[in-house]
């Protein structure tokens, strides 16, 4: 009888399983981490090398300087260069060249009040700080020279505005730097002049820069005599008050109110030289008042003036 063959049956030899061959760790290829692995920390970027530090020197401790013939001839290169700590030391220069060497520095003061602006303009604020610091010295120097000192003073135009936008900034360094140099112009510049070159500005768009140029006008008319007021136009400045009295900031009205009194106490005065009568000066008031302003402006300013 023959034997089936079963399916089921062991084979006749065992075989061994093969083992995987072993790949080396140096053979692998090297894995490249991806750039949105979240998992992995940021490249820290390369530090920034800081900024030199900017001496601020006040007026009082500039001194004469050794060579100034030699400085000026060089002076406005240097406020052009591109390294701004190289623009400061320049700046610190003008400052000495203002305060000890004017008339070495009087045949350039338009093309160095140019360059003056463009440090003013720098979102550096050490820079536009020196800059400012600048002015200041210039007009404690110089002032009674400008602004008819520069040509057709387009140059003291732009650095009266920049002086007028970086008090008004909120940066305070910088905003007190600026109040500073204002005040110093007014005490050192001719009223006349200077008021002529701020009236414009008392109708800036901006409301920060006309509150900073109303002030100045306050401070100018508080030390006009009625003389100078009347070669002005004492209408002028009433209406330029009045105009501010309902102005956005506390500031400018402020300033108006400021304004109102001055003309009113100079014209009082020069009213009652001509006449005794106290009434007669009410009425003449009241009558200059009602022939130059709107009515509701000629109740306002009364008012103010009634207040004094």
């Amino acid at each position: 009888m023959a034997l089936r063959s079963l399916d089921n049956a062991l084979p006749s030899t065992l075989e061994r399983p093969r083992k995987a061959p072993k790949i080396s760790a140096a053979a692998e290829a090297p894995r490249v981490p991806s750039v949105n692995n979240e998992n992995s920390a940021p490249t820290p970027p390369p530090p920034k090398p800081g900024d030199q530090s900017i001496e601020y020197i006040p007026s009082e401790n500039l001194t004469a300087l050794s060579d100034p013939e030699t400085k000026i001839k060089n002076v406005l290169e240097e406020l052009e260069s591109k390294d701004w700590v190289s623009v400061c030391e320049a700046l610190n220069d003008v400052r000495s060249l203002a305060l000890h060497h004017q008339s070495l520095l009087l045949p350039i003061l338009e093309n160095v009040m140019l360059v003056m602006v463009k440090s003013m303009k720098s979102p550096r604020s050490a820079l536009c700080k020196t800059s400012i610091m600048a002015s200041t010295d210039i007009f404690q120097s110089l002032g009674h020279l400008l602004p008819s000192t520069t040509k057709d003073a387009c140059a003291f135009d732009h650095l009266l505005l920049q002086l007028l936008i970086k008090a008004s900034q909120d940066k305070k360094f910088v905003c007190d730097e600026a109040e500073k140099a204002l005040e110093t112009m007014t005490s050192s510049i001719s009223c006349l002049p200077l008021i002529k070159k701020l009236q414009p500005f008392v109708n800036h768009a901006n409301p920060r820069v006309r509150a900073k140029a109303a002030v100045s006008v306050s401070k100018c008319v508080s030390k006009m005599d009625i003389e100078t007021m009347k070669e002005f136009g004492l209408a002028v400045l009433l209406q330029a008050a009045a105009g501010l009295l309902n102005d956005r900031l506390p500031e400018a009205r402020e300033a108006a109110r400021g304004i109102i009194n001055s003309v009113y106490n100079g014209f009082s005065r020069d009213t009652e030289m001509k006449e005794d009568d106290d009434s007669a000066t009410t009425e003449s008031w009241q009558d200059f008042c009602s022939s130059n302003l709107a009515p509701i402006s000629a109740q306002s300013v009364a008012k103010i003036v009634s207040q004094q």
